[in-house]
C-alpha cells in the first residue's frame, strides 16, 4: 500500500512530452507507442511510487494500472496483444475501463484471420506448418472481434490487418492475393476503420493501393526489416489510400526482431538513433497538418531502443 499523502508527481520528461503531444493531437495528429507495459519507462513516463504495494514495487499493479498514466502523456496506443488471440468481452471491458475515454486505440486483427499457413513454431502445436482454414474469414472476424468491440468503436482509431511476409509459394504472383483481399474487404462492416499492413515489398504496386482505396482502407506505412524505407513508401504513387494515415515504426531495415530485443532490452534509452525514419515521420506530420486529416503514428521500442525518446526527438527536431 502506498501511504503517501500526496499523489506522486509525474516525471518531468512525461510532462514536457505530453504538452507537445497534446498540441499535435489538437491538430488530429496522434503519436503513441506499440504497447505500454515497459518497466524501462519508470522515471521517464511512469512514476514508480504509484505502483508500490507494502513498500515494494508491484509488477502486477503496474501492468494492471499503468495505461491510465500512459494516457497522461500519449493520446494513442497500439495494442499488439490481440494479434495472438481473440480477447474476451470481459478483457475488453477491463482494458477500456482502465484508460480515459480520450485515449485512441489501434488493435491488430488476430493472426487467425491474416495468416495463410501457420508458422513452424512450437506454440502452434499440431497446426504448425498447416494451412489456416480461417484465412480471411469475415464471419469469424465479426463474431469474435468486431461484435465484442462494438461498445467501444468510438475509441478505436483503426483495426490493423497485418499480413506477415508470405513465401513465394503462398500465391502465384501478387494478383491472387489482391483478389482475395478485395473479396474480404468488400464484406467488412463499415462501422470501424481498417488498415492493411503488408510485409512483401512486391505488393506495393498500383493494384494494391487501388484495392485499398476502393474500400476506404489505409495502407500502413511500416518501418520493418524487409520493407522499403518509410521515405520510399511515402513517395509511392497512390500510397495514401483514404482519409486517415496510419504508421508503425517497428524496426531498422535489415535488423531482425530477435536482434532488436537482444540489443535494446530493457528499453530504457535510445541506443541506435535512426535519422532516416525520424525524418520520414516528420514528413508525415507536416503532411497531416496540411491535409487536416487524422494521422496515427506508433513507434516501437525496437526501432531505436526507447520509443518515448524517439518520439520526443521527432517532434523536437
Amino acid at each position: 500500500m502506498n501511504l503517501s499523502l500526496f499523489e506522486p508527481s509525474p516525471p518531468a520528461f512525461a510532462c514536457q512530452l505530453g504538452e507537445k503531444l497534446r498540441a499535435l493531437a489538437s491538430q488530429k495528429i496522434y503519436l503513441g507507442t506499440s504497447s505500454w507495459k515497459y518497466e524501462g519507462w519508470l522515471g521517464q513516463i511512469y512514476s514508480a511510487e504509484k505502483y508500490v504495494v507494502r513498500g515494494r514495487f508491484s509488477r502486477q499493479k503496474f501492468e494492471a494500472e499503468c495505461l491510465r498514466e500512459y494516457a497522461e502523456t500519449f493520446p494513442a496506443v497500439c495494442g499488439d496483444f490481440s494479434f495472438y488471440q481473440f480477447p474476451s468481452p470481459a478483457y475488453w471491458q477491463r482494458l477500456f475501463d482502465s484508460a480515459p475515454g480520450s485515449l485512441w486505440f489501434a488493435f491488430k486483427v488476430p493472426e487467425e484471420i491474416t495468416v495463410k499457413r501457420f508458422p513452424r513454431h512450437d506454440r502452434y502445436g499440431a497446426r504448425a506448418g498447416q494451412p489456416n482454414p480461417s484465412f480471411l474469414n469475415t464471419h469469424l472476424l465479426i463474431d469474435f472481434l468486431l461484435r465484442p468491440l462494438e461498445p467501444y468503436r468510438g475509441r478505436i482509431a483503426a483495426l490493423i490487418l497485418e499480413f506477415g511476409a508470405f513465401p513465394a509459394s503462398s500465391f502465384a504472383g501478387e494478383a491472387p492475393f489482391f483478389e482475395q483481399l478485395e473479396l474480404f474487404l468488400e464484406t467488412l462492416p463499415r462501422e470501424f476503420r481498417y488498415a492493411v499492413e503488408v510485409r512483401n515489398p512486391e505488393f506495393l504496386v498500383r493494384d494494391y493501393f487501388e484495392c485499398l482505396r476502393r474500400h476506404n482502407v489505409a495502407h500502413v506505412f511500416n518501418a520493418w526489416t524487409r520493407m522499403p524505407e518509410l521515405s520510399v513508401q511515402l513517395s509511392l504513387p497512390g500510397a495514401f489510400t483514404t482519409d486517415f494515415t496510419l504508421v508503425r515504426a517497428l524496426l531498422r531495415k535489415g535488423r531482425s526482431y530477435e536482434e532488436a530485443v537482444r540489443r535494446f532490452e530493457p528499453y530504457n534509452q535510445v541506443q541506435d538513433p535512426n535519422p532516416e525514419v525520424r525524418q520520414a515521420l516528420r514528413q508525415l506530420i507536416e503532411r497531416a497538418k496540411r491535409s487536416a486529416q487524422p494521422a496515427f503514428i506508433f513507434v516501437n521500442n525496437r526501432l531505436e531502443g526507447n520509443a518515448p525518446s524517439t518520439i520526443a526527438a521527432i517532434i523536437n527536431g
